[in-house]
């Protein structure tokens, strides 16, 4: 109780801006993704937006600078088609003083089934795991000697409850999130002694396009509401739900 509500209410919580001057975020143009990313805007860091759609991309980038009056910088990026994405993300980071990365971007099922019986299931195998854990791996690799470097940052990897509770008929997505969960502790234990903050997120359901849940509620949050609540507990806890009421399903 005192690190979920007591703490992060104290404003306890690290100050994200003083990491760096820049947010990278991936999957940044919809749910929790612009909701990470609107957040540290509004808290004045400029942020890189890293998405599949070009369009996309530039219309949420736009809506940032108008609203929070910060840079932005977007980079086009489909995280399936595998390792050859991240010669040219490298590329574009090159010389930003990056100091929160949030490693968001996933994919799930088109719907639950069984793991012999889902269509296409090769395939969309294939995309969950480089879209899942492969694209951390990458990000991580790109973004963390210079935080290194400058001996401060912070890395959230999103991973979900799925990888703490039983989650059949989406067996592949629940196991991609464990891979997520055990990367971030053992990666948290590693680079403390260069200051780097390395924080599991293991959100419930949250109301965005790939919980199919459209109206808000206690326990299915709003993007928003759940960044805004989730960022406060950065600093405080390593591997946390990030909302308090998605605790009790643990």
């Amino acid at each position: 109780v005192y690190k979920s509500i007591i703490a992060p209410a104290l404003n306890m919580h690290s100050n994200l801006k003083e990491m760096g001057q820049w947010a990278v975020i991936t999957g940044g143009t919809d749910g929790l993704g612009k909701a990470f990313a609107e957040e540290l805007a509004s808290q004045g860091m400029d942020i890189v937006l890293i998405s599949r759609t070009k369009t996309k991309l530039d219309a949420v980038a736009a809506e940032i600078q108008e609203k929070y009056k910060v840079n932005t910088k977007v980079i086009e990026a489909d995280f399936a088609e595998g390792n050859q994405v991240f010669h040219n993300i490298e590329k574009e980071l090159y010389g930003l003083g990056i100091g929160v990365l949030i490693n968001n971007v996933g994919i799930s099922y088109p719907h639950p089934d069984y793991f012999l019986e889902l269509p296409d299931r090769a395939k969309i195998y294939q995309d969950i795991i480089q879209c899942n854990i492969v694209s951390a791996l990458g990000m991580c690799q790109i973004v963390m000697p210079g935080m290194c470097e400058n001996r401060k940052g912070v890395v959230i990897n999103v991973s979900s409850t799925t990888s703490d509770i039983p989650s059949p008929l989406l067996s592949v997505y629940g196991a991609s999130k464990v891979f997520i969960s055990k990367f971030s502790k053992d990666l948290a234990t590693e680079y403390k002694k260069y200051g780097i903050i390395v924080q599991c997120l293991l959100p419930g359901y949250v109301a965005t396009k790939m919980s199919k849940i459209k109206k808000p509620t206690w326990m299915a949050p709003s993007p928003a509401k759940y960044v805004h609540r989730a960022l406060r507990t950065v600093g405080i806890e390593d591997y946390t739900t990030g909302y308090y009421p998605h605790s009790l399903l643990l």
